[in-house]
This record gives structure tokens, C-alpha cells and sequence, in this order.
């Protein structure tokens, strides 16, 4: 009888570990650089936020600056994986109205993430240069593809695909971050999930219509 405990078995709760100590450096990540920029951050003040010992924390990142690209390619990745399903069998308002939803839950659920990743860009973007590569270009002018084939085949207005993806993520991305602007204009302490799903009610219509696309809710 082979008594043998298969490797993978054995890694398990290691792997378990590792994966929770990752997304909570993360997390506490995205809180200490979106109060305190990338500069005005330090390792000590994300290890005190996370919980975990100075040395735990570099065991999983090495450098402040490794720990600051993972924080943002987290939120990049996960905008682009909501992104990268769309394709030219789609309905282009179920689609973009799908979309849309996703990246406002995103704002609701993540925002911290997505400040720092404005303040990074609005500093011109130093830190992800390597992240908007030549992939990555790809990448979006397929998305733009898409766009452009549901305006050749006549389901929608003909719009600048480039600049319509732009506005989603501008229009979407903006109730993270400015979230106390408007709560304080909408006279409220803070954002419901209701506000959200009425923010994206609005802004379905408006970039549908815009497309010459019937809004679908």
C-alpha cells in the first residue's frame, strides 16, 4: 500500500495561506497609497495595516515599488477581464450595458484602487510603462475592433470606438473617485449601493442613446 501523501495535497494549506496574506498586503496597499501617494507611503505603514510583521510582508514583496505595480495591475486586471469578453456576436446593448454595470460595481467595491491608479496616471504614469505594452495595445485595439464591427454591420451608430472606450471607463471610473463629490453635492454622508445602481442606470441610458442603442436594464 502506497502511503504517499501526493505533493499537491501538501501544498494546499500553504498555497491557502499564501493567497490570504497576498490580498490582505493588497488591500491594506490600496488604503495606505490612495491616502498617501506612492511617495508618502512606506512598507512599515502597509505591514502595520495588513497585521503582519515587517518581514512577512517582504517575504511576499521585496520592494515598495513591486508592491505598488501589483496594487495596480490587480484593479487593471480585473477592469480588463470584464472587458475582454465582449465579441462581435454580442448584442452591443446587452453587452455595453453589461459592462457598465460591472465596472460601477467595481467602483463601489474597489475604490481606493482605482484613486491610486488616477493619481499614478495623472503623474504621468511612470510606473506602468511596462504594463501598457505593446500586448496590451493589442489588446485594446481589439476591443476597438469590436466596437468598429457592430458600427460596420449596422447595430449601432457610427461613434469613434476609441473614444467610446474611454468614456466608459472615465464615466464609470469617476464615481470612485470622487465618490465625496458627489455625495456632498447629492447632500449625502456617503454612496448606497442604490446610489451606484441608479448611477449606472443613468449612465446606461445616456452612452446607449448616444449609440443609437436601446437601453436595456
Amino acid at each position: 500500500m502506497n502511503c504517499a501523501t501526493p505533493a499537491a495535497t501538501l501544498l494546499r494549506p500553504a498555497g491557502r495561506i499564501r493567497q490570504k496574506n497576498v490580498q490582505a498586503i493588497i488591500a491594506a496597499a490600496e488604503v495606505e497609497f490612495a491616502r498617501h501617494g506612492y511617495k508618502g507611503t512606506s512598507m512599515n505603514a502597509i505591514a502595520l495595516a495588513a497585521n503582519l510583521p515587517k518581514a512577512n510582508l517582504h517575504y511576499y514583496f521585496s520592494n515598495k515599488l513591486g508592491l505598488y505595480i501589483a496594487v495596480l495591475s490587480n484593479i487593471l486586471d480585473l477592469w480588463d477581464q470584464s472587458f475582454s469578453g465582449l465579441a462581435v456576436e454580442d448584442d452591443p446593448a446587452t453587452a455595453l450595458a453589461a459592462y457598465i454595470r460591472t465596472k460601477m460595481e467595481f467602483s463601489r467595491r474597489r475604490p481606493l484602487a482605482s484613486r491610486v491608479f488616477a493619481m499614478e496616471m495623472i503623474s504621468g504614469g511612470e510606473h506602468l510603462s511596462s504594463h501598457f505594452n505593446q500586448d496590451y495595445l493589442d489588446w485594446f485595439r481589439g476591443r476597438a475592433a469590436v466596437l468598429q464591427a457592430w458600427i460596420d454591420a449596422g447595430k449601432m451608430d457610427p461613434v469613434d470606438p476609441v473614444h467610446l472606450i474611454f468614456l466608459l471607463w472615465s464615466s464609470t471610473q469617476h464615481y470612485a473617485d470622487f465618490t465625496s463629490q458627489i455625495a456632498r453635492l447629492s447632500g449625502r454622508r456617503r454612496l448606497t449601493r442604490e446610489d451606484y445602481e441608479r448611477a449606472a442606470d443613468s449612465l446606461v441610458q445616456l452612452i446607449l442613446k448616444g449609440c443609437g442603442l436601446t437601453p436595456v436594464y
